[in-house]
């Protein structure tokens, strides 16, 4: 097997299910919080694959170990909650995710019901990112920033590769271009925030270089948008696992930094 194959089978597939159980500090509540923004964009991406008979099995199983993960890490930041805004922002996404839970695993998936599994995986991420955002508001420490943008990566990569799939099945394929033109941007410009920060430290730059090496594998995957066959089904479906996994430990290192 080719390295990157591996990569995925090794890294991303259990990804975060190692995490600490509970929420230890805010800044881990910052991550936990923004990594439920990922899991909906990512549930969504091995729901599309499965349509294409991509990676299947793969793909099923990071749909249901995301799933669970997304399950315990709504029970923990629920529980962690500071305020009544923040409880507030997470019975809503209990609600939303209920909702978003039956259309994944309600029906096999298909063309024909991709349409409306994207609608409803968007009222998840929105709320998801809004309990983000709050939780970075509770700390003070500039980390906390840090903290999102490195974890909104991760969620970038896997919308990107989401609207790829929906792209090939021509599921409303000029909003799926223009949502990775927008996605692709976003990232970029958030790689150059992070590799700037003060607060990088050795680990953190070590990490982030090899994220710019996972995003040349990625983009060139990306190309092959308008020419989607088999092959470049299969390289969007493993590149994205592994820009996902470097982003899950760049964003676990900045939640680790307590200046």
């Amino acid at each position: 097997m080719k390295r990157r194959d591996l990569l995925v089978l090794s890294g991303a597939a259990g990804l975060g299910l190692g995490a600490q159980a509970q929420v230890l500090d805010v800044n881990d509540a910052i991550n936990k919080a923004g990594r439920q923004r990922m899991l909906s964009q990512r549930m969504a991406k091995a729901w599309l694959a499965m349509v294409h008979k991509t990676e299947s099995n793969s793909a099923q199983q990071i749909l249901d170990r995301s799933m669970a993960l997304f399950d315990r890490q709504l029970v923990e930041l629920k529980a962690y909650a500071p305020n009544a805004e923040l409880r507030k922002t997470y019975a809503d996404l209990e609600g939303a995710w209920s909702e978003y839970k039956g259309a994944l695993v309600g029906s096999h998936p298909t063309r024909d019901g991709a349409g409306g599994l994207l609608n409803t995986d968007a009222r998840v991420l929105a709320l998801a990112h809004q309990g983000t955002v709050q939780y970075e508001a509770v700390t003070s420490k500039p980390v906390g920033k840090l903290v999102n943008v490195a974890g909104r990566q991760r969620m970038l990569s896997q919308r990107m590769a989401k609207y790829f799939y929906a792209a090939a099945l021509k599921v409303e394929p000029a909003q799926a271009q223009a949502e990775i033109t927008k996605a692709r941007t976003e990232f970029l410009s958030a790689m150059e925030l992070l590799r700037n920060a003060p607060e990088a430290t050795n680990p953190i730059k070590d990490q982030l270089a090899l994220a710019d090496n996972q995003w040349l594998f990625f983009d060139l995957a990306l190309k092959e948008i308008n020419s989607a066959g088999p092959k470049a089904l299969s390289d969007m479906f493993v590149t994205s696992e592994n820009l996902l996994s470097v982003m899950d430990r760049i964003t676990g290192l900045y939640a680790g930094l307590k200046a």
